[in-house]
């Protein structure tokens, strides 16, 4: 059938009619060629006017809906739409891609722009967040990444005067971005006062940080900074939807369809209006505006395109139309001319003219129109409309002939009969209408057999009868004129059809899909002359197939262009073009046909290369022509390497199973054995599976892989070494060109490649993160330095990496079929070849994605399988080897010949300097010249041809061969049976290496009395094999059918086999050859055993849950024991050859009693005191042990017990090969455990001396050697095992500080809740009654009195203007460490509290500030490297790592001059604990409090990522890189040490072995210091501190401190190491020490703090001096000659602190805090003058009005006056039991009110003296008291309360003042109500989870600071009763603030925090009036209008 090949003439894009105008803006270029750039459905569009030519750019597989142009005007970027948008950047001269970015963005790519540079690119997505994205595009790489708006973004420009800034604007906002590092960090613009808050549709930035922008209402706004500066009013009559920047100026386009010109200030220059020009209509609306020069370019929102000439302005040129808005379905063409008529639902008819791809005339109908046809003259265009109405024109000039309206619904298809006497018209309500042309379109007859609406009609060529298809895909025929239904199939038999455009029907079932019953295809033309049908469908894919074609499912060619459904499609009249239409991209489509005889003359049009493979993919049906796969590679598709469960997964399991075990974890276990094993020899090579993966190494020796290990082996010494980084069965293997480094790929869940050195078998870079399943093909660029690898997932993914740097380069999707090899181009590295499954690609690298172009074969050959391929001696040159044996040559992408090379499929080729070798299933090696033109000679694999001295014996003859490869004056061959054979270039063959073939190897036995053993697998051999040095396999049978068991008889002379098919036999151990057999059972032979001794009886166990007993003198079978319920798996002899144990699938273990079976019943106690002569089994008490954890999901298959008795070792589903202790009791007893297997371990067996342990690893065919080391004898070589399954669960130890820090949960600002209780309505939602103030204007009332009394300021009252941090009191130590360190050689110090970082100056006590963090700063550290010098990094807070502004982040910053040098939002959410900078400066490490506790390194200079990985389940304290390297680093945390190694962008981790030193366990670790010769010192929670050389524990420094270590700081220059604890100080020990390198000598430091005990959090060093952070928020520093102590800084060391009391008239203030401790600060000295214990929390204080006397109120009650010059008690009093909230002196001195949380106030008359008697209090207060102010005259309180009301009370008799209009004449002495009408503005929108704290007027009465729950000081004038009044912003504190402060003269701020425990000063700076100048405003602030 012809239909079975698709057809061979071509399509070629020649013209598109349209431009995108709707829904899209700024997307309208002249590139530097003067040719105009724009996009139309999925196609990128190049035009050149001078030409009138287009190119096509096709790389996009949806439509484009952004597209920017690079700054050289040649390359140009496009986004589109769809699920996985892409970005690709391509050249508009060549339309080549040169770039894509993909796999970030969502639903769509909405803008894009270049920067000044071009070097990057921003785009913006269509998702939720509308993320913005800044790329690396050359490269394809990310830059970074941030959530851009919650609403759509319209535009987005980098700032191309200012370097990393961008502007955004779009629905309702406009943002300004920084990029630092890899952050983006938005600013919102400030509308204020200058313009209202509007949509923005796009900007332009410009000069001097300005920033012009178009608005929705027709305005342009200016900004300047952040700031809206002025607007432009009306620079448009609408939105403006489009701004262009060019050397003139800016050009501006509008909805209201003008174009306007400005210079560069914005000054109008001139205006066009494009409605008015002789080409404008009503209507005419601007999307896109470009500005050159004297040309302008303009697209509108009607799909046109003008260009204007600026001095000829009205008279504009129409380059391009197209239809606009509505669907396009209507398409007709002419029958004589080439001619296209279209009409839409944009109600216009166009004709277009297809020679000049032209609109030649254009006619608007009243309704939409659906369909047309012209008549067969040509004379008639008939117009079917949506509305059921008819119409038709003449042609010429398109007057209307006749309008006829019958039927309600619309008209879908219409046709004149080829006579040319009727029309046919098929509407939706399911008739087709006949009407006689000539009787002026009188209706003649009607069809109505359709049930469902009429799509398609076809006419017969005699115009007899009409074929209709309708909706449900029915197709009916009728007789005409009539319209009678045929019925009758025979009366249609002969019928010939004028035209064929009916989609269902015998003659196009060939177009559906085979197993489908879609209705997707839209339209289809037949094209009866060229045999050719072209289809269109809903997913914008035009297919050519031939015609007819009968056979569903057949082959097409297809093409892709439009974006969705197509609606129409024609072929033109002389069949030489076929015309498409889109419906909803109004686009009509153009397309050449090149028909067969043409093809042969242009090769040129190879297929267009495409992301999607656009005319690639031939059908859904490649099968047809595809010879039968070849049985080996059937065989190798089948196989599947997806796991239940990966290792990937154990760590999870772990986890939950852990929770199940909790109880039995708790007792102490056994300890894991002092024995181990060390991998020895592997016998194996994979290769039924794997091909080309054996290679000669620089030195001679060859490197192959079988199941997880990388083998070196040296075959002049016969040893092997090892490659054991792998978890799982390694798949593929390449050699670096230098042949000293290998590549490996695995199986996994996401598997990685392990680049290794063959010299010391170390990891250099480890490759994971963008494959799935595993990796089945690798290999290296000609330079080394590029490494491109193949994933087994579905789409076989692509990936590129720079293996170094473990970057990923590109990435894409393979193909959907099986790839077998991936090659890269010796001469460009950025070209590679996939060979696979019917598949061959050419790919080029393009940024972060590969383009790919399949081979084309041509009319020579037929897709077949290649096998492998490689590049020839130029870089067009490839050669693959296929399936069928041939050799195809490939020249670029074309196949020009190929050569018979093999017998079958053609496995492995190799390239040499002049020539080739190939090898194929037929077992043959052939040699070949370099052009493949003769084959220079062949060498068969054949037993004959062994050389003499060969060890092992060849398998059978020609085996089939996988790989080849040539070196040392050999070639080395690995055949699919698992040989590794070396042929000498004279033909004697040696072989090297040999195992099991594919199948699972079960059978295991060892001999008695020498070192060899026996193996049988389901290859069908039974092998023998030599363990001594020899190592090599001495004879080998082949079996009837495979085997799972085999036992050697007692004296070694017998071998028993057991079968899979029931049977066993017993044979000559040395001959192998049959002695006797039996056939009993039905089932698989699961076990086999000879009794101990004389070995009288055979036990034969079966699956059938049997086991037979035989007399082997006899050969009889003597007994069965029954009883067991499932299939048995081992048995084993007790000494006295009397009784059997037997285990079964069920985990039972049973007894049986020989010879005849007799079940017995044994405790388990009698069980252990049998001796028994082997142990196998892994059931029973004994064993216990062994079961891991995880014993749901894995079996332990084997055990073995070594003959001592003393040693079990076992074996599992997860490829683990573990030791323990025997007996095992107990449950999960600690093991030694070594990976080398891959999944299964099915049999483990001592040697008979015990030196050696032999396993076999089931699927992985692998048999492995491992000798046995007694204890001892390890020290020299650390253990490469796991200690144990399960962390210790003894307890790390337990520290008050240490639990606190571990547990604490960080609020985040952002999140903030209140921290008081309060309930009811927020002041800013309440109602007011109208008040007394609404008064009428003219009124004879006195003038309100003041609100507040203003006593000490002067005359003139000055608003306060900003306030500016000036000092701050505090150091976060309490739950943070390592964080004060020397800067300036000690001059300065550096910390952090609340969110700022802090430098001190030792000597002056100024400070300066950091405050870019927006949250608390949890760790800090410095750069070391002088390069780097005062480069300090700082962690802070955040909630989920969604890469947004409120995302955790570390910033890097230059602390002198506090710029911000990077910033690097992380994805540990939570926050970051720890901060450290590597040895060159250049890396920075950082953990996260995430639930996996992260760690992650990055190069925090470019903001990248270089990797990333779960660090514990536990938290972790510190990880500190050792200072002399970049690439060596130590975690340490909670019963956890670590030592790491940065590889590539792999983390690889050992965890520290505590094995050496008895009696050690794993405590928690809290610092980590290092030493020379790779020391690490930890200090622990103990005290003391461990030394670690490499990660084994080498000894412990008992007891250095009495309490934990936590702090340890190494000095770089002399090595010493500083220590700090937790200590009381006492005479000999001090909570700080300093020792020798080595920690053996140390001499101790006191802190003269007077605390009980002291509590080190950070220690530093400089020169001389120690300095010291405690967790009492005290820094100190110490003399390291005198040991004397100077507190540098000192704070509350516990928060919050409440209260906060200013002096009446100096600059001192008072804090109290809940760490009990009331302290007075002086602010001039920048210090603390005093403090007082006492001894309970204080919540409040007062200073009386004279200053004389301070009131203290306590948490408890209780409160105190103290005597301010003596501090001595005047009296206190405890009148009530929970805490005082305020504390308040009355302004005559005379009363003392205090407020309580028992919602109550009492007055004390302090004239009484200090017995402190209440006098009265105040009734009915609702809630708790917050504050409380006393008026002016003494006579009233006013009390805010928790219920968000405030309430006035008469001093002193406690009543109520209900008076509104009193209340309001009241004058108050101070004012910290947060609740009033007054201040009514300090609320803000965002409070409903947090509140507003506390408040302050200032002296003067004019300003008002207030601190709220998100930690800001805001400061506005006063009063502000206008709700949600403006402010500044004073960031600096953590969440919540409790307490502010003016101090006296309104000189200072003085705030107070909660959480953060902090005291922060703010100077304000005044206004001065006129005539004197505005002093210099500095600090943060952010207006409050956002």
């Amino acid at each position: 059938m012809a239909a079975r090949s698709a057809p061979n003439c071509h399509l070629r894009l020649e013209w598109v009619y349209g431009y995108r105008g709707h829904q899209c803006r700024n997307n309208l270029y002249y590139t530097a060629a003067k040719e105009i750039v724009y996009f139309v459905a999925g196609v990128g569009v190049v035009y050149s006017p001078r030409e009138h030519r287009q190119k096509f750019y096709r790389g996009h597989s949806d439509d484009i809906i952004s597209l920017a142009l690079h700054p050289e005007r040649v390359l140009v970027a496009t986004g589109q739409v769809g699920k996985e948008p892409y970005i690709c950047v391509w050249d508009s001269y060549t339309v080549q891609t040169v770039s894509v970015l993909k796999d970030i963005h969502t639903h769509g790519i909405a803008c894009l722009s270049f920067d000044l540079e071009g070097q990057r690119l921003v785009s913006v997505g269509l998702d939720s967040k509308n993320a913005i994205c800044v790329w690396d595009w050359k490269k394809g790489k990310m830059l970074s990444m941030a959530p851009g708006h919650t609403d759509r973004i319209f535009d987005i420009s980098w700032d191309l005067y200012q370097p990393n800034k961008l502007v955004s604007c779009g629905v309702k906002h406009i943002k300004f971005w920084s990029l630092c590092g890899n952050s983006l960090t938005p600013k919102r613009g400030v509308f204020g006062k200058a313009g209202d808050l509007q949509t923005i549709l796009c900007l332009a930035c410009a000069r001097e940080e300005l920033t012009y922008s178009g608005a929705l209402s027709g305005d342009v706004y200016v900004w300047k900074g952040i700031n809206l500066i002025r607007t432009i009013q009306g620079a448009h009559t609408a939105g403006i939807f489009s701004m262009n920047a060019c050397e003139e100026g800016f050009a501006t386009g509008g909805r209201d369809g003008c174009i306007r010109l400005w210079d560069l200030t914005f000054k109008p220059i001139t205006v066009i209006d494009l409605r008015e020009t002789d080409q404008g209509y009503k209507g005419l609306s601007v999307r896109s505006v470009c500005w050159r020069g004297d040309h302008i370019l303009v697209g509108t929102q009607d799909s046109e395109i003008f260009e204007i000439v600026v001095h000829e302005r009205n008279k504009p040129f129409l380059i391009m139309q197209g239809h606009c808005e509505g669907e396009l379905w209507a398409l007709a063409v002419h029958p004589t001319k080439p001619l296209a008529m279209t009409g839409s639902d944009d109600r216009s008819v166009r004709i277009w003219s297809l020679i000049d791809h032209a609109l030649i005339a254009r006619c608007n109908m009243e309704e939409p129109i659906r369909c047309a046809a012209v008549s067969i003259d040509g004379i008639h265009l008939a117009l079917g409309m949506k509305d059921g109405s008819l119409t038709v024109l003449r042609v010429r000039d398109m007057t209307e002939v006749v309008h006829i309206k019958d039927r309600k619904e619309a008209i879908h298809e219409l046709k004149y009969s080829p006579d040319g006497t009727f029309l046919a018209v098929g509407s939706n309500d399911s008739s087709v209408d006949i009407y006689g042309v000539v009787q002026r379109y009188k209706k003649v007859g009607e069809c109505v057999g359709s049930l469902s609406f009429i799509t398609h009609l076809d006419w017969s060529s005699d115009s007899r009868y009409l074929q209709t298809n309708d909706g449900s895909g029915k197709r009916l025929f009728y007789r005409m004129p009539s319209g009678k239904e045929v019925t009758n199939k025979e009366e249609m038999k002969g019928v010939q059809w004028a035209s064929w455009t009916c989609v269902s029907g015998l003659e196009v079932n060939g177009i559906w899909p085979k197993y489908s019953d879609i209705n997707d295809i839209n339209s289809v033309d037949g094209n009866f002359i060229g045999q050719v049908l072209v289809t269109a469908d809903d997913y914008g894919i035009i297919k050519l197939f031939r015609y007819p074609c009968l056979r569903k499912g057949a082959k097409f060619k297809k093409y892709i262009g439009h974006s969705a459904h197509i609606t129409n499609v024609r072929w033109s009249h002389d069949y030489q073009w076929v015309i498409s239409i889109g419906g909803a991209d109004h686009s009509v489509f153009q397309w050449k046909f090149i028909p067969e005889r043409k093809l042969k003359d242009s090769l040129h049009i190879a297929p267009q290369e495409s992301l999607a493979d656009s005319n690639s993919d031939e059908s859904d049906s490649d099968q047809s022509d595809v010879p039968e796969l070849d049985s080996e590679i059937e065989q190798e598709t089948q196989i599947t390497y997806h796991r239940q469960v990966y290792k990937e997964d154990l760590p999870q399991l772990k986890e939950q199973c852990r929770e199940k075990h909790k109880s039995a974890t708790s007792k102490r276990r056994l300890q894991a054995p002092g024995q181990s094993i060390r991998l020895h020899f592997v016998h194996g090579y994979r290769g039924y599976d794997c091909r080309s993966n054996l290679f000669y190494t620089q030195i001679g020796e060859i490197v192959y892989h079988v199941a997880a290990v990388g083998v070196i082996y040296n075959r002049q010494q016969n040893t092997q070494r090892f490659y054991l980084g792998h978890d799982d069965d390694i798949l593929c293997l390449a050699i670096h060109p230098l042949k000293d480094y290998v590549a490996t790929g695995q199986v996994g869940r996401d598997p990685s490649i392990h680049i290794w050195d063959t010299e010391t078998t170390k990891p250099l870079s480890i490759l994971k993160g963008y494959h799935q399943y595993g990796i089945c093909a690798v290999d290296f660029s000609a330079d080394g330095k590029r490494l491109a690898s193949v994933g087994i997932d579905d789409s076989h993914t692509i990936v590129l990496w720079d293996w170094k740097k473990g970057e990923k380069l590109s990435v894409t999707r393979g193909n959907k079929d099986k790839i077998f090899v991936v090659k890269m181009n010796p001469y460009m590295p950025d070209k590679l070849i996939t060979a696979g499954i019917k598949h061959m690609k050419f790919w080029r690298r393009a940024g972060g994605g590969l383009i790919g172009r399949k081979g084309y074969i041509g009319p020579l050959g037929k897709s077949d399988t290649m096998m492998c391929a490689v590049y020839g001696w130029t870089e067009e040159m490839a050669f693959s080897g296929t399936s069928t044996g041939d050799v195809c040559i490939w020249k670029d992408i074309f196949l020009i010949k190929t050569v018979k090379a093999h017998d079958g499929p053609v496995f492995s080729m190799h390239a040499l300097e002049k020539g080739f070798v190939t090898g194929g299933k037929d077992g043959v090696v052939a040699l070949w010249d370099d052009s493949f033109e003769r084959c220079l000679k062949t060498y068969a694999i054949k037993r004959a041809s062994l050389a003499p001295g060969s060890k092992g014996l060849l398998l059978e003859d020609n085996p089939s061969i996988r790989a080849i490869s040539l070196g040392h004056g050999h070639i080395l061959v690995g055949t699919k049976n698992g040989e590794i054979l070396e042929v000498d270039k004279n033909g004697p063959i040696t072989l090297l290496v040999q195992g099991h073939m594919e199948g699972d190897v079960w059978g295991l036995a060892t001999h008695p009395h020498l070192p060899i053993c026996a193996t049988v697998s389901d290859d069908k051999t039974l092998r023998i094999w030599d363990l001594s040095p020899s190592h090599c396999m001495l004879a080998v049978r082949k079996l009837k059918k495979g085997g799972r068991c085999c036992c050697f008889s007692p004296d070694g002379k017998a071998l028993a086999v057991g079968l899979n098919d029931g049977s066993f036999l017993m044979v000559n151990a040395d001959t192998l050859e049959d002695l006797v057999s039996f056939h009993h059972r039905k089932d698989v032979i699961s076990d086999i055993r000879f009794s101990p001794g004389s070995g009288k009886y055979l036990a034969v166990a079966s699956y059938d849950s049997f086991v037979d007993i035989y007399n082997v003198m006899s050969s009889k079978r003597v007994g069965i024991c029954k009883g067991a319920t499932s299939y048995i798996t081992h048995i084993d002899w007790d000494l006295r050859g009397k009784l059997l144990q037997i285990n079964t699938g069920a985990k039972e273990q049973l007894f049986f009693e020989a010879p005849r079976g007799k079940k017995q019943i044994i405790p388990s106690l009698e069980v252990e005191k049998i001796s028994w002569a082997s142990w196998t089994s892994v059931l029973g008490s004994c064993c216990e042990g062994i079961w891991p954890i995880i014993g749901e999901v894995t079996d332990v298959t084997a055990s073995c017990l070594t003959s001592d008795n003393v040693v079990l070792a076992t074996g599992d589903d997860f490829g683990f090969v573990k030791l323990f202790r025997y007996p095992a009791k107990g449950k999960f007893g600690k093991f030694k455990k070594y990976v080398a297997h891959s999944t299964h371990v099915t049999n483990v067996r001592w040697t008979y001396d015990d030196s050696l342990l032999v396993t076999v690893g089931g699927p992985d065919t692998s048999l492995m050697v491992w000798t046995y080391e007694m204890e001892g004898y390890r020290e020299k070589r650390p253990c490469d095992s796991e200690e144990s399954d399960i962390e210790s669960e003894e307890d790390g130890g337990y520290d008050s500080d240490v639990m606190r820090e571990n547990e604490i949960t960080y609020t985040i600002r952002a999140l903030s809740t209140n921290i008081r209780p309060m309930f009811g309505i927020k002041p800013h939602l309440q109602q007011k009654e109208p008040t007394m103030d609404e008064r009428p204007p003219v009124s004879r009332a006195l003038p309100q009195p003041e609100k507040l009394q203003t006593n000490n300021v002067g005359k003139k009252k000055r608003p306060i203007e900003d306030l500016v941090l000036e000092l701050v009191f505090g150091y976060r130590g309490k739950d943070c460490r390592n964080n004060v360190h020397y800067l300036n050689d000690g001059n300065d110090i550096i910390y952090h509290t609340a969110s700022v970082g802090i430098l001190h100056n030792v000597a002056t006590g100024f400070q300066s500030f950091y405050q870019e963090h927006n949250d608390d700063i949890l760790c800090l550290t410095v750069n070391q490297h002088p390069k780097f010098i005062n480069v300090v990094a700082t962690g802070q807070v955040g909630d989920s790592a969604d890469m947004s502004a409120t995302a955790p982040s570390i910033h890097i910053w230059d602390a002198v001059n506090k710029q911000t040098l990077s910033i690097l939002r992380c994805y540990h959410s939570k926050g970051v604990c720890s901060v450290s900078f590597s040895a060159t400066g250049k890396l920075l490490l950082s953990v996260g409090l995430d639930p996996e506790h992260t760690i992650t390194i990055w190069k925090w200079q470019e903001g990248a990522k270089i990797a990333s990985r779960a660090g514990h389940n536990q938290r972790i304290f510190v990880a500190e890189f050792r200072p002399d390297s970049d690439s060596q680093f130590v975690s340490v945390g909670v019963k956890h040490v670590r030592f790491w190694t940065l590889a590539g962008r792999a983390l690889l981790s050992k965890k520290g072995l505590l094995s050496t030193i008895e009696d050690t366990r794993m405590q928690t670790m809290l610092a980590v210091a290092f030493g020379a010769n790779n020391l690490t010192f930890t200090g622990t929670i103990s005290g003391d501190v461990c030394v670690w050389k490499d990660h084994v524990l080498c000894r412990v420094v008992a007891k250095a401190h009495n309490g934990p270590v936590f702090a340890m700081y190494t000095t770089l220059r002399d090595g010493l190491i500083v220590t700090g604890g937790k200590e009381r100080p006492s005479k000999e020990g001090g909570a700080v020490k300093l020792w020798d390198q080595e920690l053996r000598r140390c001499r101790a430091f006191r802190l003269e703090t007077g605390q009980i005990t002291d509590c080190v959090r950070s220690v530093c060093r400089g020169k001389g001096k120690i300095l010291v952070g405690t967790k009492n928020a005290e820094i100190i520093e110490v003399g390291e000659k005198n040991a004397v102590c100077n507190i540098l800084v000192n704070g509350h060391m516990d928060g919050p602190i409440w209260g906060l009391a200013t002096h009446p008239s100096r600059d001192f203030f008072l804090s109290a805090a809940e760490d009990g401790t009331v302290r007075l600060w002086d602010i001039a000295d920048k210090k603390m003058l005093n403090k007082v214990n006492l001894g309970h929390a204080a919540r409040t204080v007062c200073y009386s009005p004279e200053g004389d006397m301070v009131a203290i109120g306590m948490k408890n009650g209780e409160f105190i006056i103290l005597l301010v010059t003596s501090l001595k008690i005047w009296g206190k009093k405890r009148d009530r039991r929970c805490a005082i909230q305020d504390i308040r002196f009355s302004p005559d001195s005379r009363y003392l009110a205090v407020g309580s949380s028992e919602n109550a106030v009492d007055f004390y008359d302090l004239t009484l003296g200090p017995t402190l008697n209440r006098i009265s209090y105040c009734k009915d207060i609702p809630s708790f008291v917050i504050q409380m102010d006393f008026s002016a005259d003494s006579c009233y309180l006013q009390v805010s309360t928790g219920s968000y009301k405030r309430h006035v009370y008469e001093v002193p008799s406690g009543k109520q003042l209900m008076d509104q209009v009193a209340i309001d004449r009241i004058t108050w002495a101070t004012w910290t109500s947060i609740l009033g009408d007054e201040v009514v503005g300090i609320w803000s929108r965002h409070t409903e989870k947090a509140d507003v704290n506390c408040a302050c007027v200032s002296h003067s009465g004019i300003s008002l600071v207030t601190g709220d729950d998100f930690g800001m000081v805001k400061l506005f004038d006063f009063p502000c009763p206008e709700k949600f009044a403006k402010h500044k912003r004073f960031l600096g504190h953590s969440a919540h603030l409790t307490n502010i402060r003016f101090t006296s003269g309104d000189r200072h701020v003085v705030s107070a925090g909660g959480d953060d425990c902090r005291l922060l000063f703010f100077p304000t700076q005044k206004k001065i009036r006129k005539g004197r100048m505005m002093k210099k405003i500095t600090g943060k602030y952010l207006p409050s209008n956002t």
